[in-house]
């Protein structure tokens, strides 16, 4: 079948490496000049199945006004009225209960150990190379109040058959020795020995590279107008470069998503949440991270790629604003000198911002619509990569007519019925 695949980052790219792999004949429509050139650019790094949890959880809105008066802030909301905003909000609230947590958590859980399997398979049948480390990341909590609150999520875990490891300080250390100047600093942590770190634009690059390979034709510089139906089907996509037919069209593109589909008079609940990111030369290699440690007081991921360190995190609610804030920089920057002390050069650091496609259950959207030949692959939120070879392949197979070989029923548009 001919496929359109809406969206160049690293869903849409892994999308369409599956459907040419399974023998379609795809392409891919991306405004930017090429790749993974938006919110899957300068990411945090990690591929953390076990760390796949919803935003929304017991306990957030009251942590929520906490941290909107912190000096560095893992939340910030932008003052703003517009109904998308509050709807989102609004949603996020209704999902913080322990039941809707618990549930939600365990289907981000499935997915993107699933995802996690589907990107080893990949590596071993390519040898793609994307400065990956396979040596686990590690959650750090600097109160004892946080170690106690880490049970809800290792009984998830558990239940899972998700291997993790619940560290005292100097566990932590023993995993990551960088952090022996910050010993005082840590209460404890929680280890999953499974998850792994990469440079997510290098392996979307090379990953399209390969998609080419089997024949998938990439077209940037389009700007999509909108989705031309005909009876019940989508027939074309009107872009700037004309009408585009295919057989079957693919959705990914991240938060841009629900202004596509909505005069399709389909809603899907996907906001953009802006993360920030800083790239950190590496000048004393003793002092480094060794993987990935998630600092859970201030929200922020400091990861190992290569002769950097990406420090990447924080969720601000501020639209489609794109804006780079020298304040959360300085967060970014607190948060790697306070764990990783003379590690890194911050004054020679990038500075970078992205827009992640947040739903309100933390579940990214993936399957069919109401319409036979339209599916969706977005809302992936801080997960993209993590999840993105396994939702892709997911996708792959349900057009293709193949059953998904994990349970797939709650992870569509119609869990919000």
């Amino acid at each position: 079948m001919r496929v359109i695949v809406l969206g160049g980052g690293v869903i849409g790219v892994t999308t369409a490496y599956y459907l040419a792999r399974a023998g379609h004949a795809v392409t891919v429509l991306e405004r930017q000049d090429a790749v993974a050139h938006e919110t899957s650019f300068a990411n945090a790094g990690q591929i953390s199945p076990g760390y796949s949890s919803p935003w929304a959880a017991p306990g957030v809105p009251r942590k929520a006004l906490k941290w909107l008066f912190m000096r560095h802030a893992p939340l910030i909301v932008q003052p703003r009225l517009d109904p998308a905003t509050i709807v989102w909000c609004l949603s996020i609230l209704r999902n913080c209960t322990l039941g809707r947590y618990q549930v939600n958590k365990s289907r981000m859980v499935r997915l993107a150990e699933y995802s996690r399997d589907q990107l080893m398979a990949l590596r071993a049948d390519t040898g793609i190379d994307y400065v990956n480390r396979s040596q686990g990341t590690l959650q750090l909590f600097r109160y004892d109040k946080q170690v106690e609150g880490a049970h809800k999520d290792t009984e998830v875990l558990a239940a899972d058959g998700v291997p993790f490891e619940l560290l005292d300080a100097a566990g932590c250390i023993a995993a990551e020795p960088g952090l022996a100047k910050a010993r005082d600093k840590i209460a404890g942590g929680l280890r999953l020995p499974n998850d792994e770190t990469g440079d997510c634009f290098i392996f979307t690059t090379k990953l399209a590279e390969m998609a080419r390979e089997l024949g998938v034709e990439f077209r940037f510089g389009v700007d999509i107008d909108a989705l031309v139906t005909e009876g019940d089907k989508v027939r074309a996509v009107r872009t700037n470069q004309g009408e585009l037919e295919a057989d079957v069209f693919v959705g990914a593109l991240g938060s841009f998503t629900p202004a596509m589909v909505k005069p399709l008079g389909l809603n899907v609940p996907v906001y953009p949440v802006k993360g920030y990111s800083i790239t950190v030369p590496i000048i004393d290699e003793t002092r480094a991270p060794t993987s990935t440690v998630l600092d859970e007081s201030y929200k922020v991921a400091v990861t190992r790629l290569g002769d950097r360190i990406r420090v990447g995190g924080m969720a601000e609610i501020a639209g489609f604003d794109t804006t780079l804030h020298d304040r959360r920089r300085k967060t970014l920057e607190h948060v790697v000198t306070d764990l990783y002390e003379g590690a890194g050069d911050v004054s020679r650091a990038t500075f970078w911002t992205g827009l992640r496609p947040m739903t309100p259950d933390g579940t990214p959207v993936v399957g069919p619509t109401r319409y036979p030949n339209f599916y969706l692959n977005t809302g992936h939120g801080t997960l993209g990569w993590t999840m993105a070879c396994g939702s892709a392949r997911i996708t792959a197979d349900i057009i293709s007519g193949n059953t998904p070989e994990i349970d797939t029923h709650d992870l569509g548009l119609a869990r919000y019925a």
